[in-house]
């Protein structure tokens, strides 16, 4: 005889809008004028932590929504270009998207490895759309600076994807 299997729903509140708020909140703390022994504090994109685990919590309508906007709000609050994050966020959603099926049941290593390839897409289109745009490249060590923080972030986007890997993510 079988056992039933107890499957717990998930609203969209728990993984889309909190880990949003989370992003967006995070990002205007480590934002503060705040210098250690000289050293500013690291400004990693949290966003890109979301566009890497929804496509594998569920693909829906409302990730590419809210990583739009999260992607205006990373122009605005950094003073960018506007739509330039909006891009890069998309660039990974839809990649991620792609090679779902692919990444379904994956070890730790392979997703990690998945996750340094969705970040240097998404950093190469933000250096080269910069680039093209101004006319002049930009810094290196300053893309390093933004690149290494967010790739420690890894363990986030694991958690995430873990965290919500049996759950029922649909709509009530």
């Amino acid at each position: 005889m079988r056992r039933p299997i107890s499957v717990r729903v998930v609203s969209p509140m728990e993984w889309v809008v909190y880990p949003a708020l989370a992003a967006v909140l995070l990002t205007i703390v480590l934002a503060t004028p705040l210098r250690i022994f000289g050293i500013s504090l690291p400004e990693p994109v949290f966003p890109l932590v979301l566009a890497f685990a929804w496509p594998m919590i569920r693909p829906s309508f409302l990730g590419p929504v809210v990583l739009f906007a999260l992607g205006l709000f990373l122009d605005l609050f950094w003073g960018g270009m506007l739509g330039l994050w909006p891009l890069c966020l998309m660039a990974v959603y839809g990649g991620i998207l792609a090679v779902r099926t692919f990444m379904a049941g994956q070890s730790t290593l392979v997703n990690f490895l998945l996750y340094v390839g969705s970040l240097l897409l998404a950093f190469f289109i933000a250096y080269l759309v910069t680039a093209l745009r101004i006319g002049n490249a930009p810094s290196f060590f300053a893309l390093l600076g933004q690149v290494l923080p967010t790739l420690l972030l890894f363990p986030a986007a694991d958690w995430l994807m873990q965290k919500f890997d049996d759950n029922d993510v649909r709509f009530m």
